[in-house]
């Protein structure tokens, strides 16, 4: 994998890699010097004697070490575990006692846990990496486990998700599925690099193709990025949809000259927002479904745009179905089911860390069941209805939140909203919305709105004034958690 990603660096070495954006300028990596500290810091993490195929917990902040460690590690043979630089003690010693790392790499002021079972490394050791011998290339079947990334886990515990080297070649799928991804591109990612997102979409895909990554400070305002998109002359934006809605808010012109388009990903952009964004910028918004399992493999494209409510189109190369849940036969175009990957996918996982049988629980024969329900068309266009999970039931009903928050969300004076049913006294359910406002909004007010949007048995029954919506490290909505939170206070 890591070889992959670094084959174009011999061919132009002078040429921008990495651009750190801050307000002072921005710090240049060529790709000359990126692939040397790779290698340099391959050498280092070598000379420790760790066996092949080594845990390597990652606990750094939004530094430049972060993708370097990653690779570097990759490179030799070992597995690394990018982690979330806000994770808390008692999250970190949980992913140590459930990972059992061989070693562990601490950034600066990055929360430590409670007892360390291994060897670590702070930021004094990673940097003398730099000046080591280059380290060996651990090449190898690709089928064998490359990273891992911990994701959610329906029990409420995060869960180690294990990914192959060949996991990369699906990746090259959204050069063209997603991105229109060209070698003269410089792909600006407003996330943070332990984020899967930005380093997939923001650094390995930029660097396997040749082209230019921008990645700017993580306190970087949203009128600042704006800024940095015109001055860096980006000409692709990735962002996840609550960095566009906060973008409009500002109110600031989007008028931008070299942007060609943008990506969002990580949870569904209101049709709204991508509207008013496009009508803003006069650029279009290209949007992927995917989860960590996966990656992102269904998504719209230059190539294969959509004016609808569809999520997108499965990329060339990728095998998936829409099966009954009950069932698991395929099922009509436009019927709803629960979208499947098959067994075959280069990007699927190779399974759950420490969990065979929710591995196998989640397979049905050749495929895995993502828990997404959708529904497809007749031109393969995939709309997304929801979590199997979060689907909502009224009167017989199949509800999806997505269509009433989409319905809230509309509202001038709402923020953002997350709909779910909630039980409101024993074995009585009603669809309930949760909602962040500025301002104080009377019942009867949302009730007339969604009326005038919704059918009647779609309508919220029960309206929740919050603070703000619970979301997981990758910005998903936890349905679940208002599900429970509401439950125990009536």
């Amino acid at each position: 994998m890591a070889a992959y990603v670094l084959a174009k660096a011999p061919l132009d070495p002078g040429k921008p890699a990495l651009e750190l954006l801050g307000p002072a300028g921005a710090d240049i990596w060529s790709y000359a010097r990126l692939e040397h500290a790779i290698h340099a810091t391959a050498g280092g993490l070598q000379s420790l004697g760790l066996p092949q195929g080594a845990r390597i917990l990652l606990r750094i902040g939004n530094d430049v070490d972060f993708p370097i460690l990653f690779l570097a590690a990759i490179l030799s043979g070992f597995v690394p575990v990018p982690t979330s630089s806000q994770l808390t003690t008692p999250e970190v010693d949980f992913l140590i006692d459930d990972l059992a790392p061989d070693l562990v790499v601490f950034g600066d002021g990055i929360t430590q846990p409670t007892s360390l079972p291994c060897p670590a490394l702070g930021p004094d050791e990673i940097a003398a990496f730099r000046d080591h011998e280059p380290g060996k290339i651990a090449m190898g079947a690709p089928d064998r486990g490359a990273y891992i990334i911990y994701t959610s886990g329906t029990s409420g515990k995060p869960r180690g998700v294990v990914h192959a080297h060949r996991a990369i070649w699906a990746r090259r799928m959204m050069w063209a599925g997603w991105y229109g991804l060209r070698q003269d591109d410089r792909l600006l990612h407003a996330g943070a690099f332990n984020w899967t997102y930005t380093l997939g979409t923001g650094l390995m895909d930029p660097w396997a193709i040749g082209a230019t990554a921008l990645i700017p400070a993580p306190d970087t305002g949203r009128a600042e990025l704006v800024e940095m998109l015109r001055k860096h002359r980006a000409s692709i934006f990735a962002a996840a949809p609550g960095v566009y809605r906060q973008i409009l808010k500002t109110g600031i012109d989007l008028t931008l000259p070299h942007l060609r388009h943008a990506l969002s990903a990580g949870e569904k952009l209101p049709h709204a927002q991508k509207e008013t964004w496009q009508r803003a910028t006069n650029r279009p918004i290209f949007e992927a479904l995917g989860m960590s399992e996966v990656s992102t493999f269904i998504s719209t494209s230059p190539a294969h745009e959509n004016t609808g409510q569809a999520a997108g189109y499965p990329q060339q190369g990728r095998r998936i179905a829409v099966l009954d849940p009950e069932t698991f036969e395929v099922v009509a175009r436009d019927r709803a089911g629960v979208l499947a990957v098959s067994n075959r996918d280069c990007g699927l996982m190779l399974g759950y860390l420490n969990d065979q049988s929710e591995t196998r629980a989640r397979f049905h024969g050749e495929w895995f069941l993502t828990g997404d329900m959708v529904c497809m068309a007749e031109d393969d266009a995939i709309t997304y209805l929801g979590r199997d999970d979060d689907m909502m039931n009224a009167g017989g009903y199949r509800v999806s939140p997505i269509e009433v928050e989409t319905a809230l969300n509309a509202h001038p004076d709402i923020v953002e909203s997350a709909a779910a049913m909630v039980e409101v006294k024993p074995d009585t359910f009603v669809i309930a919305a949760f909602y962040h406002s500025d301002i104080d909004l009377a019942e009867t007010t949302l009730a007339d709105w969604c009326a005038e949007r919704l059918a009647h048995y779609k309508c919220p029954r029960v309206f929740v004034a919050v603070q703000g919506l619970p979301k997981g490290a990758n910005n998903k909505l936890r349905r679940g958690d208002l599900r429970t939170a509401y439950k125990g206070v009536r």
